[in-house]
């Protein structure tokens, strides 16, 4: 669960950032700031089956070494 917290904060981080930039840029930070938390609420990992993981972050964080 700490990954899952870590990204959710991460996540919370780019987007005040975001919405401290004007303009389009600001912007695109904020939408690209959704996806860490998403990913830490839904227990997903894009990342895990680039290195032969199942993408449920639940199942791979049981069997990591």
């Amino acid at each position: 669960p700490v990954g899952r917290v870590l990204r959710v904060m991460m996540g919370a981080v780019i987007i005040a950032v975001g919405l401290s930039v004007n303009g389009g840029l600001g912007t695109a930070i904020v939408i690209f700031g959704f996806l860490p938390p998403l990913t830490g609420i839904f227990g997903i990992c894009p990342l895990n089956p680039l290195v032969g993981r199942p993408i449920r972050c639940d199942e791979a964080c049981r069997t990591a070494p």
